[in-house]
């Protein structure tokens, strides 16, 4: 022991340094194991408190608490809070499930105190012990099998898992041991008598009773039950019913008065006073329920009760003498809980006859729906509906037995399901309600027929495209599901007249590919039409039907002609000129024609002469050829020349003819059909009156032809194909033009500035809706204008 003043001293240093602490002191908490080593490490409190280790010795760092011995120390090299002590939890913190060590860290300059909770870790260090080492039972003999005794519990200073969990018995012949469970109060144990006694034969029994903990490894404890069997007390309490009812409201409140017991006993004195309990039979405990006065006998409630788990409680009771051979006697309590109304409606699904078809008639059962309230009388007793605009409703079968059935048209195609709500109420006071969400899946009939994007299709095909190919997929759409909506395409004939329908064109059943069957001629058919029928494969089947416009684009697959009287290439044509003509002076025309159109019928004239001659020139869009300039002595007086025709389609094709030039020295010697004697330029003859009505009869129409183009292309509207276009026009810088309207093109061609003047018309097919028109410039170069379809109006200003 140390010297009390001493002690004194050290407690009025803490207080003081506990005064003067800072008033933003911290708090700290580790936990640690009872019984661990000594220098065991708990935690580092420096670098908890964000200190400087090497602070730690000149803020002189110290640990105080209030305790008997200096469980825990500092380590000032390295800030460790390590064991200095042996912990004992049992020791510190008996019989209790929480176990710590308060303590402080002190630091100076400035003052510093740090409160520290060090939890102490239970370990299964202690054995479970008995408070006696032998317990004895006086039990007569006379007792009949089934008679229970309680046994003495044994106390294990360990908590949690490495307290007491059972109970063992010696073998015997005699009694059983019943094990019960008190939860948070730890187990128990009664002895059970299973054979009648006989003093005579043995008079003093003695049992082993054994603990057992819950540790790893589990450690236990043993007591001696030493049963000395007398003959006492001949006379057993009486009830005075077998059978006793009450009635309790399942809201009582707790302590509240369920039925007062009575029982008497025969005998005088102790034998004769009576403590009544309750028998815990099986897993059935009346103690969790209801309370039972042991003098009085009298039963009040204890926890809560519910009419809907347990709507009566069968109890045994039991009275016994405080004789020395206690006997006792038994009845039985029926206690019957009042409802009342604490319990919301369930609403059940037995049956869902989902999908239901889109065409079903009104009162078509969907659903069977059972409303069921475990409370009882009438708060038990229900009603249910729909809720909300839904095609359905609730027809009520048999007491709480519904039909939920069809009470409007249904239509797949807008609403695919439906969410229906139904609401059930009770009859209590006040009522309760719940609801139920029950999903209804509309299937399928065939109610829509095949659906085309638009009413007229127009496709748009090569001439001379492979047979075989596939020119255009008709797509159709149908609205209802499954096969329903698995769509066959078949071919209509509407106009058998243009061509056999069959030879020309085919469709997949399945996919509605229109694929070709022949290779088309724009020469010979420009266009075409037919029907697509779509069919569905309900029962029965729908169809729908689409026109379709073929229009057959020309390609460039004719060669130009070369019209008489020149032949084309092979032979040799002869035109003769005099020696004395000027540049420019016209000595023959070539004239070809195309069975394309557009693009590909526009012709183009080249020259092609012997090298080092460059005498002659062709006009490439007027075919004339001309001189370039006067005749010289150098030159020869045959002049062989190849003029190549050639259209302007892609790959563009082409036709040659032959011409031989001969020089002659005198203009009289010049005879050809085609030439006329020069008549000098100050007569006007008659030739001069016919070119010059020409001129302005062509200047008229192509004027009153432009307007008219640019009035229709003004105030044309939208629509389908028509078989008459606007009027097209291309002029040449030679005074050539071309004309197109309707289905007819005509190319005229005019010349004045030579003694040959011809017209030449030359017919050709109409154009297609994308033909491309050319006009020439005046340095016999091309203009290509594209001519597309188009839904908007085009204005030429």
């Amino acid at each position: 022991m140390g010297d009390p003043r001493l002690e004194e001293f050290v407690w009025i240093q803490i207080i003081a340094l506990l005064c003067l602490c800072d008033s933003s002191a911290s708090q700290l908490s580790y936990s640690v194991s009872e019984e661990v080593n000594k220098g065991t490490a708990v935690g580092n409190i420096a670098k908890d408190l964000n200190l400087n280790v090497q602070d730690l010795e000149t803020r002189g760092l110290r640990v105080v608490s209030g305790y008997s011995k200096k469980y825990f120390d500092m380590d000032l090299q390295t800030g460790n809070l390590f064991v200095d002590e042996r912990i004992d939890r049992e020791e510190l913190c008996p019989n209790t499930a929480q176990c710590s060590v308060r303590i402080q860290a002190v630091l100076s300059d400035p003052m510093n105190v740090h409160r520290i909770d060090v939890n102490i870790l239970d370990i299964n260090d202690n054995s479970p012990v008995f408070t006696e080492q032998t317990h004895t039972l006086e039990i007569s003999e006379s007792v009949t099998p089934g008679e229970r005794y309680l046994l003495p519990v044994a106390l294990d200073a360990d908590t949690g898992t490495n307290s007491v969990k059972t109970y063992k018995l010696s073998q015997n012949e005699y009694f059983s041991l019943d094990v019960q469970s008190g939860g948070e109060h730890g187990v128990s144990a009664e002895l059970v008598l299973q054979k009648a006694l006989d003093r005579e034969k043995l008079p003093v029994i003695t049992l082993m009773l054994t603990a057992v903990d819950g540790g790893k490894p589990a450690k236990s404890g043993s007591l001696t039950i030493i049963i000395n069997v007398i003959d006492v007390n001949d006379n057993t309490p009486v009830f005075s019913k077998s059978l006793y009812k009450a009635r309790v409201s399942e809201d009582a409140a707790p302590g509240s008065v369920v039925i007062k017991l009575n029982a008497t006993d025969l005998d005088e004195g102790m034998n004769s006073k009576i403590l009544y309990s309750f028998i815990k039979r099986a897993n059935i405990d009346p103690s969790n329920t209801f309370d039972i006065n042991s003098e009085t006998g009298e039963i009040t409630v204890k926890g809560s009760l519910d009419y809907e788990d347990t709507p009566a409680y069968e109890v045994r009771v039991q009275a016994k003498d405080q004789g020395q051979v206690p006997r006792s006697a038994h009845a039985k309590l029926l206690i019957e809980v009042i409802d009342v109304n604490d319990n919301a409606p369930e609403i059940t699904v037995t049956s869902l006859m989902t999908p239901v078809k889109e065409d079903a008639e009104l009162g078509t059962i969907v659903a069977l729906v059972t409303v069921s309230d475990e409370d009882g009388g009438n708060n038990g007793v229900t009603s249910c509906k729909v809720v909300g605009s839904v095609p359905f409703r609730l027809k009520l079968n048999y007491k709480n037995d519904y039909s939920l059935v069809v009470d409007g048209p249904l239509d797949r195609e807008n609403t695919s399901l439906y969410n229906v709500t139904m609401t059930a109420t009770d009859g209590g006071s006040p009522p309760l309600s719940s609801r139920r969400i029950i999903t209804v899946h509309v299937s399928d009939v065939n109610d829509n027929a095949p659906r085309f994007m638009e009413p007229v299709v127009s496709i748009y095909v090569k001439e001379n495209s492979p047979t075989g190919s596939t020119i255009y997929t008709i797509n159709a759409f149908d609205p209802d599901l499954d096969s329903n909506a698995k769509l066959t395409y078949t071919l209509l004939d509407s106009n058998p007249r243009n061509i056999p329908l069959s030879s020309a064109i085919n469709i997949n059943s399945e996919t509605g590919d229109l694929v070709s069957l022949q290779s088309f001629n724009y020469e010979e058919l420009k266009t075409f039409r037919f029907q697509v029928q779509a069919t569905d494969s309900g029962v029965p089947p729908l169809s729908s039907n689409v026109t379709v416009n073929v229009f057959i684009l020309d390609e460039n697959d004719n060669s130009p002609a070369i019209l008489p009287p020149y032949s084309e290439y092979g032979s040799v044509n002869s035109e003769s000129v005099p020696y004395s003509a000027e540049a420019g002076y016209f000595v023959a025309k070539i004239r070809a024609v195309d069975a394309d159109s557009g693009y590909n019928a526009l012709l183009s004239y080249h020259l092609s002469e012997p090298k080092g001659n460059n005498l002659f020139r062709i006009g490439t869009s007027t075919g004339e050829i001309r001189t370039k300039r006067r005749m010289s002595d150098n030159d020869l007086k045959t002049h062989p020349l190849l003029v190549l025709v050639s259209d302007n389609g892609e790959a563009p094709l082409s036709a040659t003819v032959s011409i031989e030039v001969v020089v002659l020295e005198s203009s009289a010697d010049i005879q050809t059909q085609f030439r006329h004697v020069p008549i000098k330029d100050d007569s006007f003859s008659d030739l001069n009156l016919y070119l010059l009505v020409a001129i302005v009869s062509v200047s008229v129409i192509f004027l009153l032809c432009l307007i008219t183009l640019i009035a229709v292309r003004c105030h044309r509207t939208d629509g389908a194909f028509s078989r008459y276009s606007a009027p097209m026009i291309t002029t040449h810088p030679d005074g050539s033009w071309s004309y197109s309207k309707s289905t007819q093109q005509y190319d005229v061609c005019f010349s004045s500035d030579t003694l040959k003047s011809d017209v030449v018309v030359f017919p050709a097919p109409f154009p297609s809706v994308d033909a491309e028109l050319i006009s020439i410039n005046g340095g016999d170069t091309f203009t290509r204008t594209q001519t597309l379809p188009t839904k908007e109006k085009v204005c030429v200003a």
